[in-house]
């Protein structure tokens, strides 16, 4: 699912041209929902958030490996792709006064490579201008399954459903020293598959809590950061499995 949005948050205060580049190193176990077992599991992440005339675009492609044969999480491939148009920089004028600053169309696309994992996401995107945060949005899609399905090897194709998603980056300084909260949190509708069973709907958030470990120790603040990323979801992919997991996590910006 859907990383945290940081680099989209550097963006946020940066000219519409601007991109932000992270590599993202995280380690600790995750739940594979279809055994109920949980595997140490590495995940590098590259993801870019970047700006142009009328929107902006953000992407994340993950490498997953738990060293396991289960046929998940094993050298697997995922990414999801958010590019939008904003309303605002078509009509060149802000919505405010007003918490929400902006409104665009948000078209996502999720893809995974064992799963055979294809969704679309088309819908609508509110920005947000509240009191310390540095981005917060909250985006409504549909949640447009175009899995191949059993027939092609993959998992049982589902049908449609909804998706609210918010996303937020909060800065604190604590003591002289940079620290964020930042990440996403997403429900996903029900639905059934195309066996006829019920995929239930879920809950998913994955807050960060990092420290500016660049700036701290080596005089180069925003390029490299350390904490952990918590991952909490309820029903995971469908099931009647729950997640509580924390892990190391790691943020270089080039």
């Amino acid at each position: 699912m859907r990383t945290l949005c940081a680099a989209l948050a550097v963006l946020a205060a940066t000219p519409a041209s601007a991109a932000q580049t992270e590599f993202h190193l995280q380690y600790g176990e995750l739940l594979n929902p279809f055994s109920a077992s949980s595997e140490p599991t590495v995940v590098i992440t590259i993801q870019r958030a970047s700006g142009w005339e009328y929107g902006d675009s953000f992407f994340f492609v993950d490498y997953l490996d738990d060293g396991g044969g289960d046929g998940f999480n094993d050298r697997e491939f995922y990414a999801e792709w958010y590019p939008t148009l904003s309303l605002g920089k078509l009509s060149g004028r802000e919505l405010g006064p007003g918490p929400i600053v902006d409104v665009s169309l948000v078209a996502g696309v999720n893809a995974g490579g064992d799963g055979k994992v294809l969704k679309y996401l088309p819908g609508v995107r509110a920005s947000w201008d509240l009191p310390g945060f540095l981005f917060l949005s909250t985006d409504l899609t549909a949640y447009i399954d175009d899995n191949a399905g059993l027939a092609a090897g993959g998992p049982p194709a589902t049908g449609n459903s909804l998706m609210l998603d918010v996303s937020w980056a909060l800065p604190l300084e604590v003591g002289g020293q940079s620290l964020a909260i930042a990440g996403h949190a997403e429900y996903v509708g029900s639905s059934t598959d195309e066996l006829d069973r019920d995929v239930r709907g879920w809950v998913l958030a994955q807050p960060q809590f990092t420290w500016d470990l660049g700036r701290a120790l080596l005089g180069a603040p925003h390029r490299l950061m350390a904490g952990i990323e918590y991952q909490y979801w309820r029903n995971k992919l469908g099931t009647d499995q729950q997640e509580s997991t924390a892990q190391l996590l790691l943020v270089w910006r080039p």
